[in-house]
C-alpha cells in the first residue's frame, strides 16, 4: 500500500484545486481490501480527509483519492 500526498498548487493563482490538498492511496491487487478500508477510515476520522475519487484498474489496483480543504491562516501583528 501506498500513500502520497499531492500539495496545492500555489504557483497558477486560477487553479481550481489550490484549496484541496490531496492523500492518493494507491492498493496492489494481492493487498488486503479490509486494510484499505480500515487506512482510509482512519485517515477521513482522525485526519478530516474526505473520500473524493476511486478507481479500480486493469489488473486489480485500486486507487482512493482523499481530499482535505487547506486552512490559510493570516498573520497578526
Amino acid at each position: 500500500m501506498r500513500e502520497q500526498i499531492l500539495k496545492p498548487d500555489w504557483s497558477f493563482p486560477a487553479a481550481p484545486a489550490k484549496d484541496y490538498e490531496y492523500l492518493v492511496l494507491s492498493v496492489g491487487p494481492h493487498e488486503s481490501l479490509p486494510e484499505a478500508r480500515r487506512k482510509i477510515t482512519d485517515h477521513a476520522e482522525y485526519g478530516k480527509w474526505e473520500l473524493q475519487r476511486t478507481r479500480i484498474y486493469r489488473g486489480g489496483i485500486h486507487r482512493y483519492w482523499l481530499r482535505r480543504k487547506v486552512m490559510r491562516v493570516q498573520r497578526t501583528a
